[in-house]
């Protein structure tokens, strides 16, 4: 800490708290017996401890109470996990009103950063804060009987039952005003119980099944001092792979194969009741259950789908001592296929299950993939899992259920990420509903534990992965809570990891260049996981597939500010107001990249920068070289278009020529990228397919074949 810093903490304690410039200890008092009250309270005396000062709980004979913690439910701001921070008066204390333990602890969160900022205390003002969002969740994937299988996945393994790293995420969390940890798996339960009539599904000794219980009641313990709700959340019919071998039954869990049909016998509905009821009276700090209406469902309709899990997830739930919450998913397939498909009928019939389940805690929450498996798109909602979305779920507005948007992130991984004000906007846009409780963020294909991204060397300072990401994870928590939360506070997050005065362009630069990736999905059309992968510029199945120039000229747009190159040409090049077509898109592109590179190159010419700095900036200038491809390859795919559809030798060497100019910066963002990254990494799931920019650069070259063989005429279809 600096000096300056110090200064500060000394200052403030001296005038808020009593205490003398020397080491003084600093006396609590008021409602302290909550878990959630003793984690905000340690993470303020990490704020004071610089020169030796203590926090110490209780008022006792060693001198005055100097600050007060005041939880009042049903007081005068009576949303949950509410506060008000009020500064000291005529030498009394500084107190913290909250409605209940959740608030308390982030008012003394509050406090601390407010230290950490340099507020002097003079200058402390009241504040007033209630959450916007109350359900504020992180999706989680396990690697434990994972969604998908791969080196991309597998090698979180040991991280994963790691109860360091959980400390460490839980605390991100608590810290970013996260509020719900989401844990994905195709199949949990055999990894957290012994299951008493079939006890064969579980594979472990009884020692190795201790110490898996030991992580996960650690895990849930954790979380709940942290005011952290958790969920379990699997994909339906599948059974341990010991269960499938001793029964002969349901062989596509030994696998863990996630399409097809499933088996829906009795012995299996059995099994998944009991397991359920079990570790819910086994595991007391467990919060509640989750399901996924589709994998496994194949060939079953929306109403068999929805019998299945009466029979089995809430039988099983009214079967436990104690009643849990719920979040259900909602279905991903309103007719007998896998791919996903909507109707409104299917979301009536959905909505009257949801009414009726007055056996959990409410409310239920539903869950929708906002904008499918490609959330960091358009802050409006355009599509859901399967297509369009009725309004039966909120018309009328619900009374014990509420609609949580999954913002999915399959786009990025590898490179970092924070735009605030892309959240903002997308807040605005989803969340001014009275039906609307919040957030989940995460990945399907990604999971932030082992780091196996970041090459080594001193540029490396932490252990985890969502440590590299964590602008990610404090914008989208921090304005979840508090989409006021000014830039400010994330630039001051950036200087106290950067140094002094690196903030407002540092925070200017992460903007422009976490555009890049927003404006590719707005402009291309993504469904499933397969479909997009904006940072590759990729789509994907068994193997890295490049998004060619014939390909963006046929795609649709998901957002309709933008516009697809083909109808854009055939329709005389229209630049409206408002819109986004190629040529305007590339010019925004352009000057972000500008924009992003002229910050990154003030910074590095103002004098040595440390490691941390450097690789910070290879990714902003990695997102600027993405920039500058994407602006120059839409110039090429416009050029093209208009070649094939009006003839005319300049457009088609114009379009080789941008597409040329693409294939440099290309080159350059392979370069940026893989800097201080790997070069070449386990792509997503699959064993076999390694990916790396560079790798690519091959089938960049190609577009500018494209353009070099291109009739008048001919304008190809894409293989999409």
């Amino acid at each position: 800490m600096s000096k300056v810093c110090r200064c500060v903490l000394n200052s403030f304690f001296s005038v808020c708290f009593g205490g003398a410039l020397a080491a003084a200890d600093y006396r609590v008092a008021g409602d302290l017996d909550s878990p959630q009250v003793l984690f905000g309270l340690e993470r303020l005396e990490r704020a004071v401890k610089a020169r030796g000062d203590r926090v110490i709980p209780g008022s006792g004979s060693g001198g005055p109470v100097n600050l007060r913690i005041s939880i009042e439910p049903g007081g005068p701001q009576d949303d949950p996990e509410s506060y008000r921070i009020e500064g000291p008066t005529d030498g009394g204390a500084l107190t913290i009103h909250a409605v209940d333990s959740r608030g308390a602890m982030y008012g003394l969160l509050d406090l601390s950063e407010q230290l950490r900022s340099g507020v002097h205390p003079d200058e402390i003002v009241p504040v007033s804060k209630t959450p916007a969002t109350s359900f504020r969740a992180i999706k989680f994937n396990l690697p434990y009987m994972s969604y998908r299988r791969g080196e991309a996945l597998e090698v979180h393994w040991d991280t994963c039952r790691d109860l360091g790293f959980w400390e460490s995420f839980l605390d991100m969390m608590a810290e970013n005003r996260f509020n719900v940890l989401t844990l994905w798996s195709l199949h949990p339960f055999h990894y957290m119980i012994r299951p008493e009539s079939f006890p064969e599904a579980c594979p472990f000794s009884d020692e190795e099944l201790a110490e898996w219980k030991a992580m996960w009641t650690g895990l849930f313990r954790m979380a709940k001092e942290r005011g952290i709700e958790t969920y379990l959340v699997n994909w339906n019919i599948f059974v341990s792979p010991e269960f499938s071998r001793a029964h002969w039954a349901a062989d596509y869990s030994q696998e863990w194969q996630i399409f097809g049909a499933g088996e829906t016998s009795d012995l299996i509905e059995r099994y998944t009741r009991e397991v359920v009821t079990q570790v819910i009276d086994e595991y007391p700090d467990l919060t509640g259950l989750g399901i996924t209406l589709g994998e496994r469902m194949g060939g079953m309709d929306a109403d068999q789908r929805r019998t299945w899990l009466e029979r089995t997830f809430f039988a099983g739930m009214k079967e436990a001592g104690r009643k849990i919450k719920f979040l259900y998913r909602a279905p991903l397939s309103a007719n007998s296929g896998s791919g996903g498909s909507t109707s409104r009928e299917n979301d009536l019939k959905t909505r009257r299950q949801i009414d009726g389940m007055d056996f959990v805690e409410p409310p239920v929450y539903v869950s929708f993939k906002y904008n499918w498996s490609h959330g960091h798109s358009s802050p409006k909602l355009y599509i859901v899992h399967g297509g369009e979305l009725s309004d039966a779920y909120w018309n009328p507005v619900p009374e014990n259920h509420r609609v949580v948007w999954t913002i999915r992130n399959e786009d990025f991984h590898f490179l970092r990420w924070g735009q605030p004000d892309f959240i903002r906007r997308h807040i605005k846009e989803a969340n001014i509903r009275e039906y609307v409780s919040g957030y989940m963020i995460g990945s399907e294909m990604y999971i932030p534990a082992f780091d196996y991204i970041t090459a080594p060397g001193p540029h490396k300072t932490w252990r985890y992965a969502f440590e590299r990401q964590w602008l990610f994870y404090s914008t989208w928590g921090r304005l979840l809570f508090d989409p006021a939360t000014p830039d400010a506070f994330f630039e001051m997050e950036l200087e106290e990891r950067f140094g002094p005065g690196v903030g407002p362009d540092l925070l200017r630069a992460w903007k422009m260049a976490s555009d890049a990736p927003l404006h590719f999905a707005c402009q291309y059309e993504g469904h499933n996981d397969h479909s997009l992968y904006a940072e590759g510029f990729c789509t994907w199945q068994e193997h890295v597939d490049f998004i060619s120039v014939d390909r963006l000229i046929e795609r649709k747009a998901l957002d309709e500010r933008y516009m697809n190159v083909r109808e854009f040409v055939r329709g005389g090049e229209p630049i409206i107001p408002g819109m986004l077509p190629p040529p305007v898109l590339a010019d925004v592109l352009d000057g972000n990249s500008r924009d992003a590179m002229a910050i990154v190159g003030r910074l590095r010419s103002a004098g040595p920068i440390s490691p941390v700095l450097a690789a910070e900036l290879a990714d902003i200038e990695a997102w600027a070289d993405y920039s500058a491809y994407f602006a120059a390859k839409l110039r090429g795919a416009v050029a093209l278009e208009r070649y094939r559809q009006k003839g005319g030798e300049a457009d088609r060497v114009e379009a080789v020529n941008h597409l040329e100019s693409a294939a440099l910066h290309w080159a350059a963002l392979s370069d940026a990228a893989s800097r201080y990254n790997h070069r070449e990494l386990a792509f997503r799931t699959y064993d076999r397919v390694r990916f790396s920019w560079a790798g690519l650069q091959d089938a960049v070259n190609a577009d500018i074949e494209i353009a070099r063989r291109a009739a008048p005429g001919v304008s190809p279809a894409s293989d999409q």
